[in-house]
């Protein structure tokens, strides 16, 4: 039988080299941590863009373009109808864009589409909305009959121009930062690519030895 010492002595050597041939083994264990999915297909939601000011402002735009294409859509009889056609137009395609919009942002799928300047988008979409419906609820506004539906669908139209005017007071603010970012980001790396190319003298333009005979043909010139 072994001694004490001897079952010891044999332990450590035992408990080393499988220290040694799991650290040298091709199968290690991960220490990555599990990404964990929240939501459908990895999908979040994003909490602080929609208690933003421009989350809200969204949320607003969607709640009231509805309501006012659901105000225009009660009437049964219009003569003329111009302007209640373009006043559903301009509802409807307003509560479509700025909806798709509105999941994007909270729902952060914009990130995964960097080659679309959303900031831009956006700008173009409130300053659109702006116009289209202020000039359609001025429209709707001078051809209506004084019917409830055609009053109700002004007061929402008009709501609606003034939250889109906000988001686009507050859109061209966030695009200006954007662009001044990009453009120092811009500058930043120009001035690294430069230091790098200093330092590095295999980089640098090399001077051509002058050749004896071009000292030759200046001399006899």
């Amino acid at each position: 039988m072994r001694s004490g010492e001897e079952l010891d002595g044999f332990e450590g050597e035992a408990s080393s080299t499988s220290m040694i041939s799991g650290a040298s083994s091709p199968y290690q264990p991960t220490t990555e941590p599990v990404s964990q999915r929240r939501g459908l297909a990895g999908l979040r939601c994003d909490p602080d863009y929609l208690r933003g000011a421009l989350g809200r402002l969204k949320v607003a735009q969607v709640i009231l373009a509805l309501i006012a294409f659901i105000c225009i859509e009660t009437i049964m009889a219009c003569s003329p109808c111009e302007g209640l056609y373009f006043f559903e137009f301009v509802s409807c395609s307003a509560f479509v864009v700025t909806g798709v919009l509105l999941i994007m942002f909270s729902l952060n799928l914009h990130m995964r589409i960097p080659q679309i300047n959303w900031n831009l988008t956006d700008l173009v979409n409130t300053g659109l909305s702006t116009f289209l419906f202020f000039i359609a609820s001025i429209v709707l506004a001078t051809l209506n009959h004084r019917a409830g539906a055609e009053i109700a669908a002004v007061i929402f139209g008009f709501l609606a121009t003034a939250a889109y005017a906000v988001n686009t007071f507050l859109a061209v603010q966030k695009w200006r930062v954007s662009v001044r970012q990009q453009s120092t980001n811009d500058y930043i790396r120009a001035r690294t690519e430069s230091r790098d190319v200093d330092s590095r003298p295999e980089i640098q333009r090399k001077k051509s030895p002058t050749s004896p005979l071009s000292l030759n043909h200046w001399q006899l010139a």
